[in-house]
C-alpha cells in the first residue's frame, strides 16, 4: 500500500539511498541528486528517503544534508547566532520541546509568506507601499527573536530573592519550567493573533 500525505492526499514518493550514496526515485525509476530533492521540496512534492539495504527512514538526515549544501553554495538563511542556539539545545532537557515550537513558528511564517508575496506583487504595480512589507518583516523577525529568547539555554534568570544566606530552593527548577510553559503559551497566543489579524 502506498503512503499518502495527510494534507494533500497525494502519494508520498519513496527515494532509496544506496551504499554508493546514489539516490533512486522509485516513482520515476531514475537516479536523482540532492538538488533534485531540493526542487521537489520547493514544489511541495512529499517524499521519504529510505536506506536501500535496511529500509530505515533516513529522510531527516538527507533533508539536513540538503540544507548544509544550500547554505554552502547559495544564500545563507540561517544566522550564526541561531545556529549556535540550536546546537546548545542538543542534550538539553528543553530540546524535546524546541522542534514543535519551531515548527509552529515556521508554519506562521509560511502563512505570512503568501501575504508578503502578494504585497510584493502589488507593490511593483504601484498599489501597496513598501512600508507594508517592511512592517510584516519586522513582525516576523520579532516573532522568531522572541521564540529564541524563550528557549535560550544560556539566559540567566535574575532572582533577587536568592542571597548567599538563602540557598536556591529545590522548587526553583520546577518554577523555571512553569515559567517557560507560561511564556510558551503567551508566544503561541501571539502567533495565533498574528495569523488571525492577517486573515
Amino acid at each position: 500500500m502506498s503512503d499518502y500525505d495527510s494534507d494533500t492526499k497525494s502519494p508520498v514518493i519513496t527515494i532509496k539511498k544506496y551504499a554508493n550514496r546514489r539516490l533512486y526515485n522509485t516513482a520515476t525509476s531514475s537516479y536523482v541528486t540532492l538538488d533534485h530533492l531540493a526542487e521537489m521540496v520547493k514544489e511541495g512534492t512529499m517524499f521519504i528517503v529510505t536506506d536501500a539495504k535496511t529500509g530505515e527512514d533516513i529522510t531527516h538526515n538527507v533533508l539536513t544534508q540538503i540544507i548544509v549544501e544550500q547554505e554552502a553554495k547559495s544564500q545563507s538563511l540561517l544566522p550564526i547566532n541561531f545556529l549556535r542556539q540550536i546546537i546548545g539545545f542538543y542534550g538539553d532537557s528543553l530540546g524535546s520541546v524546541l522542534p514543535r515550537y519551531l515548527e509552529q513558528s515556521m508554519d506562521s511564517f509560511v502563512q505570512n509568506e503568501a501575504q508578503m508575496r502578494t504585497i510584493m506583487q502589488n507593490t511593483f504595480k504601484g498599489i501597496v507601499p513598501m512600508e507594508s512589507i517592511e512592517k510584516m518583516e519586522k513582525q516576523n523577525m520579532a516573532l522568531f527573536k522572541n521564540a529564541m529568547k524563550v528557549f535560550n539555554p544560556f539566559a540567566r534568570v535574575d532572582r533577587t530573592e536568592d542571597t548567599e544566606e538563602s540557598p536556591p530552593r529545590q522548587s526553583d527548577k520546577s518554577e523555571d519550567i512553569d515559567e517557560l510553559k507560561t511564556q510558551l503559551n503567551a508566544m503561541q497566543e501571539q502567533i495565533a493573533k498574528l495569523v488571525k489579524d492577517r486573515e
